[in-house]
């Protein structure tokens, strides 16, 4: 379970960042494709944030689906998983978005 490990460094790298203030909220950016499954995250995070400045904060996680542009005829293309394949029949695909994993913004008190 790798969403343990992720939520120990955003809880870390806010605790952090917010130099012993209260952290009140964390927004993530999580894409479709990142093998990151949202729920466990947010089980973890509540984990990870005990006895820190984090611990009580409230996760907003934003879902990026995944998206690639056709190489051969310059379609976009929606994915549900890598590995995907235009309507042309192309599989030369140039993934644009569905990996993210980043904090977009925490809230302190």
């Amino acid at each position: 379970m790798h969403e343990l490990s992720i939520s120990r460094s955003v809880v870390e790298m806010c605790a952090e960042r917010a130099m012993g203030a209260r952290v009140l909220r964390v927004t993530l950016v999580v894409g479709r494709l990142s093998a990151v499954l949202p729920d466990s995250l947010r089980f973890c995070f509540d984990i990870c944030a005990e006895g820190t400045p984090v611990e009580g904060a409230r996760l907003d996680i934003i879902e990026v689906p995944g998206r690639a542009v056709c190489r051969d005829c310059g379609s976009d293309v929606a994915l549900t998983h890598l590995g995907g394949r235009c309507t042309c029949g192309s599989v030369d695909l140039q993934l644009v978005a569905g990996e993210e994993l980043n904090v977009k913004e925490m809230e302190v008190a």
